[in-house]
């Protein structure tokens, strides 16, 4: 299975993301959206290669069109919108890797550590510490993580 890094941006952008090509009947010209919402090019690049990861939007040329995923997301309340952006992040395979990790851990929690040394083995291009940081952020946001700060300790929210 090919690990490919997620990007490091919060749920927030994504959400607002959204928000905006919802404003805007759902499809955006990358490079107007830009321009529009007054980001950097390489850093809505970023927010929307997340979108995609996690099935949001797709980006058929140089649009960007949320998907049928997307408009659900934006429609729930925040519980639903949890438990449907963790439905996304078991797809990916990064997330697939840590959560097979803590399942054949003792009581499935693991030293942050550990995955830094994951990252650094499969993604030795990425920073480990900022990768875990936005892996424990996605995945506390969705509860299928937990992460004890003081231990560095990295745990399934609940059992998988």
């Amino acid at each position: 299975m090919a690990i490919d890094p997620i990007p490091q941006v919060g749920i927030s952008k994504i959400i607002g993301l959204l928000e905006v090509l919802d404003d805007a009947g759902g499809r955006y010209d990358v490079f107007r959206l830009a321009r529009d919402i007054n980001y950097e090019f390489g850093e809505i690049l970023k927010v929307i290669k997340a979108a995609e990861m996690l099935e949001l939007v797709v980006t058929p040329g140089a649009d960007v069109v949320m998907t049928g995923a997307g408009s659900a997301l934006l429609r729930a309340r925040v519980n639903q919108r949890k438990k449907l952006l963790k439905v996304q992040l078991k797809k990916i395979p990064l997330f697939r890797t840590v959560v097979e990790a803590l399942n054949r851990s003792e009581e499935h929690r693991a030293d942050a550590d550990a995955f830094r040394e994951i990252f650094a083995l499969h993604l030795p291009a990425e920073d480990s510490d900022a990768l875990l940081r936005t892996v424990i952020d996605w995945g506390r946001y969705t509860e299928l993580l937990g992460y004890r700060p003081d231990e560095e300790e990295v745990y399934l929210d609940q059992a998988e």
